[in-house]
């Protein structure tokens, strides 16, 4: 699959998808709504966990702050679960379909929802964490997934930087509702952030009945006349058109070709495919596997949910603060309104510079607020230029990092692999999530490591870690289609990618340009029999 020989030219590459109507901007950009089951579900526990009643419920009367422990079991369980659910739905995804995946998802979430709701405990509460969390494993992966398969090229980008609003909305949401509960003296101060959380599921799957199936997932399928109406629907052209039978054409000879390199005979090989070939070898399924994996390992390496995990308790202990609630609110307005800047830049400017300068920029903010927080510790003024950086950094993450890594794993994985590829890249993302949960309360707090700020010195060296990382190691995809990333990958490397351009097509070389019917050799894939 790699190779310094570029293909022969052919094709038209300019006519491989159609112009983009709004409608089919409008439909894509609803599945990004996903992304509020992400955001509110890791939000609304910083603050409940900072809650009166709530910490008199699980420790008993009298009690002041969760111990280490509980606070470590209580935020890590969702990404346990979730880490899971990822990997679940990379199977999910491949034989009942993208979509059918992401509204499972929504019913095991709100199986979890009312488990959490009805606890008045730690027992239930954490049962009711596990479970939503195998809901958001499923949505979480997924629904990069189906918007990478049903986004315009042109648009791809911002679409997918729309999942990651969506994360910042519902963390901003969550913020405002524990904001607004947190002086009640009942169970309503905890119980009304978490079952708020059935509205987003219900909204997300009923939404989705409506919209049509990956058309790609069709084709992988062999299902080419289904593949075909839900193409046309998602481009808002006639089934007829000459754009739908161009980009249903280089799907097709995309995959054929990509079939025609590795054996799918079975199950558990369609796993193993997922780490074929060589790691110095740009275009192996192996190096694009570790590529999508340890970028959203990266990801969490920033430290950014550290913030709006323990945001509120953190502020809590420099003592100079009187309302940490409010500034945990401010940290996630930030989020959220430096987040749709990534809807022009991503396309803009493209994903590798962004990573690239975000990488950067938080690295240096985070040095910043570590060297005050440790020279000046306890000192009012030092405390608002803290959080002034930390405001900073979080701007850089919410334009680069934050939607940049799910829109470079929703595109660099090609389709017989793409599904399970998505889900273990989601997976590593929960993973490491799940590892910072649990072992920060220790780092910070004052039994334990008592960091206090110094764990910036942390953060910001994992974040130099990145900068290394994106410059060498990120690909640029920007304004190119899923089948065009996988010609890009072949025929570049990741520091030359930028200066690539498309001279040839699939369907071209493979004589696939006239008539798709008829040409797929793969009725069904490996993951037909279990």
């Amino acid at each position: 699959m790699g190779g310094g020989v570029a293909p022969l030219g052919g094709g038209d590459v300019s006519r491989v998808e159609a112009p983009v109507t709004m409608k089919a901007y409008m439909m894509c950009v609803f599945a990004a709504f996903g992304g509020i089951f992400f955001g509110y579900d890791s939000g609304y526990i910083s603050g409940v966990m900072g809650m009166k009643f709530f910490i008199e419920t699980i420790e008993g009367p009298g009690a002041t702050a969760l111990p280490a422990a509980t606070m470590s079991l209580i935020t890590s369980i969702l990404s346990a679960g979730t880490f899971f659910g990822a990997l679940i739905a990379g199977d999910l995804a491949d034989w009942l379909g993208r979509r059918t995946t992401v509204i499972i998802g929504c019913m095991v979430f709100i199986v979890g929802v009312i488990l959490q709701t009805a606890s008045a405990g730690l027992g239930l509460l954490v049962a009711g964490r596990l479970v939503a969390g195998f809901g958001v494993g499923f949505v979480s992966a997924v629904i990069i997934l189906y918007m990478s398969e049903i986004a315009p090229r042109k648009v791809r980008g911002a679409i997918v930087s729309g999942y990651q609003f969506c994360v910042c909305l519902g963390l901003l949401l969550a913020s405002c509702v524990d904001y607004g509960t947190q002086n009640r003296t009942d169970s309503g101060s905890y119980r009304i952030p978490i079952a708020l959380q059935l509205a987003w599921a219900l909204i997300l799957a009923g939404g989705l009945f409506c919209l049509p199936e990956s058309p790609r997932f069709f084709v992988k399928r062999g299902k080419l006349d289904q593949a075909t109406k839900a193409l046309a629907s998602l481009r808002d052209q006639p089934l007829d058109s000459q754009y739908v039978i161009d980009e249903l054409n280089e799907i097709v000879a995309n995959l054929e070709y990509e079939m025609s390199l590795i054996p799918h005979d079975h199950y558990f090989q369609t796993w193993t495919n997922c780490f074929r070939g060589s790691i110095w070898e740009g275009s192996s399924y192996l190096r694009r596997t570790i590529l999508g994996t340890s970028m959203q390992m990266m990801q969490q390496w920033t430290g950014v949910n550290f913030v709006f995990y323990f945001g509120t308790t953190f502020f809590q202990q420099l003592g100079t603060i009187d309302n940490p609630f409010l500034i945990s609110l401010i940290t996630t307005l930030v989020n959220v309104c430096s987040t749709p800047i990534s809807f022009w830049s991503m396309e803009r400017l493209g994903r590798r510079p962004l990573m690239i300068w975000g990488a950067l920029g938080m690295c240096l903010c985070q040095f910043i607020v570590a060297i005050i927080g440790t020279v000046l510790e306890g000192n009012e003024v030092a405390t608002k230029v803290m959080i002034a950086f930390i405001c900073i950094y979080i701007f850089f993450f919410a334009t680069t990092w934050g939607p940049g890594a799910w829109v470079v794993i929703g595109e660099i994985y090609p389709l017989p692999i793409r599904a399970k590829g998505v889900a273990l890249s989601t997976a590593s993302n929960w993973l490491w999530n799940c590892i910072i949960a649990v072992i920060t309360p220790y780092m910070v707090d004052k039994e334990r490591g008592n960091l206090g700020a110094k764990v910036f010195f942390i953060w910001g060296g994992l974040c130099g870690l990145c900068l290394t990382y994106a410059y060498f190691l990120i690909p640029e995809t920007k304004g190119l289609t899923l089948e065009q990333v996988d010609q890009m990958l072949q025929e570049t490397t990741a520091r030359t990618s930028s200066r690539w351009v498309p001279h040839t097509t699939f369907a071209a070389e493979m004589g696939m340009e006239k008539n798709v019917h008829g040409h797929i050799e793969h009725p069904g894939d490996a993951s037909d029999s279990v």
